[in-house]
């Protein structure tokens, strides 16, 4: 990455006309040859930009970008207070915490949380239509359904009605109930899922770590 802080003024030709007077401002040049120019402000949104794929020409203190629609971008420097390049290798991309696929290792490992005497049986169960997030048994050795969502939204619910539907064509597992997770449930999920026959859960992540254990909650 490149990284230079000039006084300049930006020009954009392209879909429409825009201009930046001079000021002094932050230009970054990326591995992929994208420019975007930033003020002294907002938390990521450049004043202007130019996405890849595009070239850059610098001659006689003008930088002249272009993509390959023909939209240009011209940077006039009138002083440049620093320049200096960086080489930041490859991203290991963006990891969040409490995506659905911790939240299932999480909650099968504490089954209990749903009431004493539930177990597992399998991560990921496999179907013809995709895999469940967790197949286990209650209390009473019913087999449970359980898909999980960071966000519980009525998609959610069509798709676990969809696996219900599906193992309960199995003798061996057949009857089975369905439990819908999520840390948030939408009420319009929550009322297609109750007219299902569908139990929701609320989980609260740092429950499930051990940090508190009175936020899950069963509707």
């Amino acid at each position: 990455m490149r990284l230079v802080i000039a006084r300049c003024s930006v020009d954009y030709a392209g879909r429409l006309t825009a201009h930046l007077p001079s000021a002094p401002r932050l230009i970054l040049v990326k591995a992929d040859n994208s420019v975007s120019i930033h003020a002294d402000d907002r938390a990521y949104k450049p004043l202007n930009w130019m996405s890849p794929p595009c070239t850059l020409k610098e001659e006689s203190g003008i930088w002249t970008v272009v993509n390959k629609t023909g939209e240009k971008l011209v940077i006039t420097m009138e002083e440049v207070l620093h320049d200096s390049s960086h080489e930041l290798g490859v991203d290991p991309g963006l990891i969040k915490d409490g995506v659905e696929a911790h939240l299932q290792e999480l909650l099968a490992d504490r089954m209990e949380v749903l009431g004493d005497g539930w177990s597992l049986i399998r991560r990921e169960y496999p179907t013809a239509i995709g895999p469940v997030d967790i197949l286990c048994r209650d209390a009473a050795g019913a087999t449970v359904a359980i898909e999980i969502k960071r966000r519980g939204e009525i998609d959610g619910v069509e798709q676990l009605t969809r696996y219900l539907e599906l193992l309960n064509r199995d003798p061996v597992l057949a009857p089975v109930k369905g439990v819908f997770a999520a840390q948030e449930i939408k009420p319009q999920a929550r009322v297609l899922a109750t007219d299902r026959g569908i139990d929701c859960v609320t989980l609260d992540y740092d429950a499930l770590r051990g940090i508190e254990d009175d936020k899950l909650r069963l509707f």
